[in-house]
């Protein structure tokens, strides 16, 4: 079975196309971007010539949700399966308000319990930091959500009168010995000091004591780098998880 999958974020969108249980191709898309003739393009270009049979999309952004459901139709002729609380999933809800949680989140749990089993934290380092549980029973049962590194990095800049905007990816020395260099310093060890206390902080519970920890997103890699946690970064776990998705709704539609 091959999918087209979709993750679209406050920052950027990500597309896969999934062969089986492969992902075969990846490419990104700026999620602010309205021109439909770019998205096409984005479309054909990831799936090339390539049967499709079905699309999977999460989104956070209502309006790009929009855009991308009329280039599929144009491009695919194909109307996407939209991830919701609702749909088939690998996994059951346990929380008050199961509408409310975000599509990517779910899609990540789902991946998560895929790829590693439950118990399992997930973290996505994105444009907001979020993690979240799957119990060892197999429930999503919450989380934590939290500023994302650009979002701490920009706000700098944007909120003071002399603070200037950094390039968090710089060299990170012991002591600030510039504004930049300081800055950089308070972005990195602070960051990685907030998501060590977030992890114990949940693994305080012992039905999450000995659960595995997996992160994805764009800043995962760099900012778990040497932190001595025992996190498996992974860059395609949502796509993962849409793909889980797809194909457990694909057979509850007899398809």
């Amino acid at each position: 079975m091959s999918c087209l999958a979709i993750d679209i974020g406050n920052t950027s969108t990500t597309l896969g196309l999934i062969s089986g249980r492969r992902v075969m191709h990846v490419d990104r898309h700026p999620s602010d971007c309205d021109d439909s003739a770019n998205i096409e393009r984005t479309i054909r270009k990831v799936v090339g010539k390539r049967d499709v049979e079905g699309v999977v999309l999460c989104s956070v952004v209502p309006a790009a949700t929009k855009r991308w459901r009329r280039a599929l139709r144009k491009v695919l002729s194909v109307t996407p399966l939209e991830v919701r609380h609702d749909c088939a999933l690998n996994i059951t809800i346990d929380y008050p308000h199961p509408e409310t949680i975000g599509p990517d989140r779910i899609a990540n749990a789902c991946g998560a319990v895929e790829q590693y089993g439950a118990p399992v934290i997930v973290a996505d380092f994105g444009t907001a930091l979020t993690f979240d549980i799957v119990s060892a029973a197999g429930a999503y049962i919450g989380g934590v959500i939290a500023p994302g590194l650009h979002l701490m990095a920009d706000y700098f800049s944007e909120k003071t009168a002399l603070l200037p905007h950094i390039d968090i990816r710089g060299r990170v020395g012991r002591v600030g010995r510039s504004t930049e260099g300081a800055m950089r310093i308070g972005a990195r060890i602070g960051y990685r000091g907030m998501v060590r206390e977030i992890v114990e902080h949940l693994r305080q519970d012992a039905r999450e004591a000995n659960a595995s920890l997996c992160a994805t997103g764009g800043h995962a890699g760099w900012v778990l780098k040497d932190l001595g946690m025992p996190f498996t970064v992974d860059p395609n776990l949502t796509l993962v998880g849409l793909r889980v998705i797809w194909e457990l709704n694909s057979k509850r539609r007899g398809r």
